[in-house]
């Protein structure tokens, strides 16, 4: 349900959600992936115009920004410090760590616990914090044992360092297993209209008020092709596709974090015009049933 907002921050339209039952955030985030170079490597094109969409996203009034060690690799998140530190009482930077970099699009899960510790002490060093509230392990090693893994996240967390655990790309059952080890907040997964492969982890996490952060959340695929239901119910909202797909998301569940990215101004304040949206039960049935 879409609650009161100050127009000038469209963002606060989506609601929000409290991670951990106590980091209080709007649902509507942002995701720096995209901020970087081509293939997740290197600095951004235009690296001016990212610093003004970090900024820009604060004043829209999105207070929740997923990061990462590998967007870049480091690239992201010394973004973030340059743009926004230091950081608003209600800002909440999320980051991760489990995979190293080789290169443009080359990705190697890596969940030694010695690695993972190192990652944290050194993503507290670029974004220019004390404790990072959210620290999500990017992917379980399978060559590691998830007692090592998350383990060592929660001797993290002990210490101070981190204030809520998450996960990436998990199944309901790898959570649960997590959860035997240390209180587990959030998980993201890959989830958008055209893809609910996550279906069954995202049921789970909105009866237990786990946060759910879905990433590549605004794509469309064929439903923004000409006729298309999806289309079609833009063209009545005067709003895109994008912006559909958006209010889906925050209309299938409260627990929901959406993080749409971008490296342009105008496309970021195209995508949390989204937020304000309102789909009918009738609408959010006919697209749900469209992509089914």
């Amino acid at each position: 349900m879409n609650t009161p907002h100050d127009s000038t921050r469209p963002a606060t339209a989506s609601g929000t959600f409290r991670i951990g039952g106590d980091l209080e955030v709007n649902r509507l985030g942002f995701g720096t992936m995209q901020l970087t170079g081509k293939g997740v490597w290197g600095p951004p094109a235009d690296h001016d115009e990212a610093v003004r969409v970090l900024r820009r996203a604060v004043e829209l009034g999105v207070n929740f920004f997923d990061t990462a060690d590998s967007y870049g690799p480091y690239v992201a998140e010394e973004l973030l410090r340059e743009a926004l530190h230091p950081y608003g009482d209600d800002v909440v930077i999320a980051t991760k760590a489990g995979f190293t970099r080789s290169g443009p699009d080359e990705w190697s899960v890596l969940g030694r616990p010695e690695y993972l510790r190192q990652e944290v002490e050194m993503s507290l060093q670029r974004l220019g914090l004390q404790r990072i509230d959210l620290f999500q392990l990017h992917r379980i090693d399978p060559q590691v044992p998830l007692e090592d893994q998350v383990g060592e996240l929660r001797d993290l967390q002990s210490e101070g360092k981190i204030r809520h655990i998450g996960l990436s790309e998990v199944s309901v059952h790898d959570v649960e297993a997590a959860q035997r080890i240390a209180p587990i907040v959030s998980v993201q997964n890959l989830y958008n209209l055209t893809d609910r492969s996550a279906e069954e982890l995202l049921d789970w996490a909105t009866e237990r008020g786990v946060g759910f952060i879905p990433w590549f959340p605004l794509a469309t695929g064929k439903l923004s092709g000409a006729r298309s239901p999806l289309t079609e119910l833009a063209e009545q909202h005067d709003a895109t596709p994008s912006q559909l797909a958006l209010a889906w998301l925050l209309r299938r569940s409260p627990v929901i974090l959406p993080i749409p990215g971008t490296s342009r101004v105008a496309h970021l304040e195209d995508n949390l015009r989204g937020a304000a949206l309102e789909l009918s039960e009738e609408e959010f049935e006919t697209l749900s049933a469209s992509a089914a």
